[in-house]
């Protein structure tokens, strides 16, 4: 199956494709709910965590956290430039997305340090991705049970040279902020190690991309081994004094714990008591509770603002309206979490995200609600499927459609579409599919989700009314789309689907999902894989 997966992107790319080096991309499942995290390296407890990839080279950073230039001659990298065409709207320039009222409407992305481009600087082909996190053998069988640690992977990038982790950083930095993307919420997950070691890369080269892109500490309170508050208040200041972390105007450092009520507003209110006194450091507390309702209270009179990690399915969004008038209604700000899907294979669980319902449910919730500010849940964390970032399964659709409702989230106005662009999204197997592999652990719908269901979207957005004609496995059908955004459902049926636009009796645009649907599985995957036409497959 990986073969089939990755042989079209490393064409796209240029990447040298040997399938004997290839390993299988299976699928699983997965239960732990609301962690944000399901394994990699430096895991929290109770997750056993892959280890930590030997790297290709180990390179020096050649700048502090707050350095501004890139260290080991590592040089901009080719990614995140706009895309003429791409997008079915004008992208506004970021100087409009960051000015005015649009740029107190900040959109964050959730950064998970254990998935960056690549592990080992290695060609897609062969790299620790391939060989250990999309194969059910990989890490000596450990991700057997599950079908493998991950159904997904960043999209393949070319092996560097020089500081190969920094560049790709940056690269990540430039894609996110050609998005829209105001900057990246981080997923503290330890205080030493590799991923602590990243999380200082990612400051150095979020400043060195682009001054203005913003690093909003989140100390995952899921992950973090200390009870002492003073050595988490002297990691937050060592991050913090990097010029990219996020600070209020004022100058007030903001810092977001994932999972605040994992300690208690006291303990909180003697961390950032130290990062005070110990390092001059004033501090703006927005805390993310996995239960806002219960703790808010408790934690009102020490928080600037308020977050909740929040669903993954399309159906129980209505507890964010509430959610966003009781934060308003305390004075405090309120950051919504914006999802695409959820799908888990070590923790046996998933959520019914209904193709794309789910990310337009939670976008509307952010428009119409007035939430101050969004955070994407998340940017990159593949192990429980959840990212917009571009992947190997889903390119830059996700991140495309994101576009488009931050364009709307931040100016008030939505924008125009200019141009005729297709989105279709379905799973490659049916949500009842038995696989014939050896995985033994399967995903389970999480409670208070949809029903599962088996459809495939296509997603339009058009300059004017047209037909769209497609083609699922061997069913044709044709339907009428009007201006602007409409969702079409098709049942979804063993093979291949497609669909295009056709207009005066000539096709404008078209677009081909290129995993075709199986009844017949090795391993459970039930992630929603996704094309664009804007941007070809």
């Amino acid at each position: 199956m990986s073969g089939f997966l990755l042989v079209g992107v490393c064409a796209a790319t240029g990447i040298a494709w040997d399938p004997s080096t290839a390993a299988d991309v299976r699928g699983s499942s997965a239960p732990v709910t609301g962690v944000p995290w399901s394994a990699g390296p430096d895991a929290g407890p109770g997750t056993p965590a892959p280890a930590t990839p030997e790297p290709a080279r180990s390179p020096t950073p050649g700048t502090s956290p707050g350095g501004t230039g890139a260290p080991g001659g590592a040089t901009a990298g080719t990614g995140g430039a706009r895309t003429a065409g791409a997008l079915p709207f004008d992208m506004p320039q970021p100087a409009a997305l960051r000015s005015g009222a649009a740029g107190k409407k900040l959109v964050f992305a959730h950064y998970f340090t254990p998935y960056p481009l690549s592990l080992d600087n290695v060609s897609a082909d062969a790299d620790y991705y391939t060989r250990n996190y999309l194969n059910p053998d990989g890490e000596s069988g450990k991700h057997e049970r599950y079908g493998g640690l991950l159904r997904d992977r960043p999209l393949p990038v070319q092996p560097k040279s020089g500081d190969w982790e920094y560049a790709n950083l940056q690269q990540e930095v430039r894609t996110a902020r050609a998005a829209g993307i105001d900057g990246f919420t981080l997923d503290m997950l330890s205080l030493s190690g590799k991923n602590w070691e990243r999380s200082n890369q990612l400051m150095a080269a979020a400043r060195s991309v682009d001054p203005a892109f913003k690093i909003m500490l989140m100390p995952d309170m899921t992950s973090l081994k200390t009870d002492d508050p003073g050595v988490l208040a002297d990691a937050i200041a060592a991050l913090g004094s990097a010029p990219a972390a996020h600070r209020l105007p004022d100058g007030r450092l903001v810092v977001s714990p994932f999972k605040a009520e994992a300690k208690s507003a006291a303990w909180w209110t003697e961390v950032m008591g130290i990062l005070k006194s110990r390092h001059g450091t004033r501090t703006a507390f927005v805390p993310l509770f996995l239960d806002f309702g219960a703790h808010s209270g408790d934690f009102a009179s020490i928080s600037h603002g308020f977050s909740e990690w929040g669903s993954r399915s399309y159906v129980g969004q209505e507890s964010n309206t509430r959610d966003v008038k009781r934060a308003h209604d305390m004075g405090k700000i309120w950051m919504q979490p914006v999802s695409v899907q959820d799908a888990r294979p070590n923790q046996g669980i998933y959520d019914e995200a209904g193709n794309t319902a789910t990310l337009r449910a939670t976008w509307k919730h952010a428009i119409d609600d007035g939430a101050d500010w969004v955070q994407l849940t998340t940017w990159n964390d593949y192990s429980e499927g959840s990212q917009f970032a571009p992947s190997l399964h889903n390119g830059h659709a996700y991140l495309d459609l994101t576009s488009y409702y931050l364009t709307r989230f931040k100016t008030g106005a939505w924008p125009e579409i200019v141009r005729d662009t297709l989105y279709l999204t379905a799973r490659t197997q049916f949500a009842q599919a038995d696989p014939t592999g050896d995985q033994s652990l399967l995903m389970s719908l999480r409670k208070g989700s949809a029903a599962p269901r088996d459809t495939v979207e296509v997603l339009s957005f058009l300059a004017g009314p047209a037909v769209v004609r497609t083609a699922v496995g061997s069913a044709k059908d044709s339907h009428e789309a009007p201006a602007g955004v409409h969702s079409e459902l098709l049942p979804l049926k063993a093979g291949a689907s497609s669909a295009e636009v056709v207009r005066g009796g000539k096709t404008a645009t078209g677009v081909e999902l290129p995993y075709p649907a199986d009844r017949t599985v090795q391993v459970q995957d039930l992630q929603y894989y996704a094309a664009t036409s804007g941007r070809g497959t």
